[in-house]
């Protein structure tokens, strides 16, 4: 399996409230800005499958608007449960672009999110 590199939008253009949600190559991708930069998660909570997106980013870490599971922004790591890891994109900014690098081969049904109807 091999990846790729995909450009998102430039830098300056990132929303104000601090996070993204879009689909890349069939990946569902959550870049959230956190104190430390920005990092680009999976964004289905490993609990419940739910869009992590729809939550909020606080001091580092993304809660799931379901249950309040909440993952670590920069390595996915799942804090204070005992859920599993998030799935952690490469992400760059090259010539003031933010490009993240996910999988070419589609996401499987345990790494995407339930849609609400």
């Amino acid at each position: 399996m091999t990846d790729g590199w995909h450009a998102l939008i430039p830098e300056t253009e990132f929303p104000a409230e601090g996070k993204l949600a879009t689909k890349v190559n069939g990946w569902y991708v959550l870049v959230g800005k956190t104190e430390d930069g920005l990092h680009a998660v999976n964004d289905r909570c490993t609990h419940q499958a739910a869009l992590l997106s729809t939550g909020r980013i606080r001091r580092g870490a993304v809660m799931c608007p379901l249950h309040g599971a909440r993952f670590n922004m920069a390595d996915g790591r799942c804090i204070g449960g005992t859920y599993k890891d998030l799935r952690t994109f490469p992400l760059r900014v090259t010539d003031g672009v933010i490009e993240v690098c996910v999988p070419d081969a589609a996401p499987g049904m345990e790494e995407l999110p339930v849609m609400a109807g």
